[in-house]
């Protein structure tokens, strides 16, 4: 791994000139004892082992973290580094902050984990109007002798380039009012520079909104009105300091201008009368003058209320619709498939740039009970080939932070147990020579068996399905055909014919509504074993599990249940059903085999199709 370059920034002898502060302390000793740095602005492709190479060349690192989006996995542009003692990391903070890394320049401070410190803003000062060849490090050690720096920032655009602003925060905000005073006005790299306290944008925001005004901005200007005609007409308000129509380099007006006022009641008097007045037959706006800021959070506001305003009002009633199959390709189709459920506003099949459907669209209702109603009818409902899938319309702010929530659980699950043990102490199963790490108990399948959406097998994939002579498991193939297993272990052909005997699928029978009934007597040996519900089994508490976890107890459940009738294609009967019903309707099927027995055979009808498609 080549050494990434480090390039310390000289300082300019003009910032260097800064006179002295008799009162001063030492720069780079913090007000309290810390070993932890936080690093920021760094290139998205620089990794912990990119910064401890740089790191380590100052003292010993003791661990380094980047910051990375939980789903992406992208770096966030800052990290953590902690060094074994304080001087190292004082020495860090001196002789890399501000140096390139990848080729764009670190900014280096005091890691704070009370984020109040950061956001109350005291101690905390603006420059402004700073020549481009000042860089953090120059700016660092300018006003490092006014006292402890905690922050040292110099916006850049997408280039890396200096946009001539900054940030300074100070520990103590006391230094930070004898730097404005020694600091503001002075001359660095030629050029005099402002530096004031810091106000937050929303503050900024506020008070531009509320103080007087005396340049207005006008568009929806006539091509004909030049800057005459503009100040005959705003002339007749008050006394007019300049007047200006934009035009562009062919000298062709660009239809806005802007008119400042000697006085800012008379700029307000033009903006309360001419606003909406013909000029040369074309109604104008007549506005405050607006920074490009300003406007920006104006349209912000707007478009965040509309937004609230859009979310309220389709709130509960606009569905999401996918996997839905070819035949329903358009507007119209998806309609007549909902339309028996309520008033439907409108429909959206969602299509690419040839204008054929991606298999999922949009419905919206009138009202939230019809929306509710069309959710449980055709939620999992075999519509052409495929099970549709119905649900509310989520925003994706809401997704995202589902998916965060899942990740979080994830991370936080209990290692797997070890071999022999299970958690709710169920004894465990050894169908023949089974190797202990394959053990799993009488009633489970396999997490990671079940078959995934699109119900096709995979070549040469083996289940764990019960039956067999003895009470001994057998295995099923992803064709369908149960391999038998010796005294001696499994026999591991993965690419073995059918054989004799097995049933094709195109062949299978549809199950009769009595055979999922109780059974009367006692049953045969090599039968599967009776299903133990688990204790307060409904959808609340499942509903607390995480989406996986939950699948899997619900996979526990039925699989039994589908064995009974359908033993070789239970696993896919079983994982098709997981993927095309929701909680309440799998733990519905559950508790009524009559219910069962008919999605038994509507997955029993799907295969079929299938297979048919497939021989063709």
């Amino acid at each position: 791994m080549s050494a990434t370059t480090v390039a310390p920034a000289p300082v300019p002898a003009a910032v260097a000139a800064v006179p002295n502060v008799a009162s001063a302390g030492p720069a780079t000793v913090p007000s309290f004892q810390s070993v932890s740095l936080y690093v920021g602005d760094l290139h998205g492709d620089v990794t912990e082992a990119n910064l401890f190479e740089v790191f380590s060349q100052v003292g010993t690192v003791q661990s380094i973290r980047v910051c990375r989006d939980i789903i992406t996995r992208r770096s966030l542009g800052y990290a953590y580094v902690n060094f074994t003692n304080q001087s190292d990391a004082e020495r860090a903070l001196d002789t890399i902050n501000g140096s390139e890394i990848k080729g764009r320049p670190c900014r280096i401070m005091w890691s704070q984990r009370d984020p109040s410190i950061r956001k109350s803003g005291r101690g905390n000062i603006f420059i402004k109007n700073l020549d481009k060849k000042i860089d953090i490090k120059a700016l660092h050690d300018t006003f490092s002798q006014f006292g402890n720096i905690l922050s040292c920032k110099i916006e850049l655009d997408s280039k890396g380039e200096s946009k001539g602003y900054g940030y300074i925060q100070f520990a103590d905000a006391d230094n930070a009012s004898v730097a404005i005073e020694k600091v503001n006005g002075m001359m660095l790299l030629d050029k005099p520079v402002f530096v004031g306290p810091f106000v937050p944008r929303r503050e900024r925001i506020q008070a531009n909104s509320t103080k007087e005004f005396t340049n207005i901005f006008i568009k929806n200007l006539d091509e004909k009105v030049d800057d005459d005609v503009l100040r005959s007409v705003f002339g007749q308000v008050g006394a007019i300091k300049s007047v200006a129509v934009m035009r562009d380099a062919d000298g062709k007006s660009k239809g806005f201008g802007f008119v400042n006022y000697e006085d800012a009641n008379d700029a307000a008097a033009a903006v309360e009368e001419l606003n909406g007045k013909d000029i040369s037959g074309k109604p104008v706006f007549v506005g405050r003058a607006m920074k490009k800021s300003e406007r920006e959070a104006e349209l912000r506001q707007k478009f965040e209320q509309l937004k609230l305003e859009q979310m309220n009002k389709y709130h509960g009633v606009n569905l999401y619709v996918k996997n839905i199959d070819d035949e329903v390709d358009s507007d119209d189709k998806l309609r007549g498939i909902f339309a028996p459920y309520g008033t439907i506003t409108s429909t959206k099949i969602m299509k690419d740039n040839r204008s054929l459907s991606k298999g999922f669209g949009f419905v919206c209702f009138g009202s939230p009970e019809e929306a509710t109603k069309a959710v449980s009818e055709l939620n999992g409902k075999m519509i052409g080939k495929k099970p549709l899938y119905v649900a509310l319309h989520e925003r994706k702010e809401v997704r995202r932070s589902k998916l965060e929530q899942h990740f979080a659980q994830r991370s936080k699950m209990p290692a797997r147990m070890p071999p022999g043990v299970y958690p709710n102490g169920q004894p465990m199963f050894y169908p023949g020579n089974m190797p202990p790490h394959m053990m799993y108990p009488q009633h489970m399948v396999p997490r990671n068996r079940f078959p995934q959406p699109g119900f096709q097998g995979m070549p040469g994939g083996f289940m764990m399905m019960p039956g067999g002579r003895g009470g001994r498991g057998g295995f099923v193939n992803g064709r369908g055909a149960t391999s038998p297993r010796g005294r001696g272990g499994l026999q591991q052909k993965a690419q073995a014919p059918v054989p004799q005997g097995a049933v094709p699928i195109a062949s299978l029978p549809q199950v009769p509504p009595e055979a999922l009934q109780a059974p009367t007597q006692p049953a045969a040996p090599g039968a599967a074993a009776p299903v133990h519900p688990i204790p307060a089994f409904n959808a609340q508490v499942l509903d607390q599990y995480p989406p996986e976890e939950r699948k899997r107890l619900l996979g526990e459940q039925l699989y039994p249940l589908i064995a009974r009738v359908q033993p070789n294609l239970a696993g896919k009967i079983t994982g098709m059903i997981l993927e095309s019903a929701d909680t309440k309707e799998i733990i519905t099927l559950i508790e009524r085999p009559a219910q069962l027995t008919n999605k038994i055979n509507e997955a029993i009808e799907v295969l079929n199709q299938h297979q048919t498609v497939k021989q063709e």
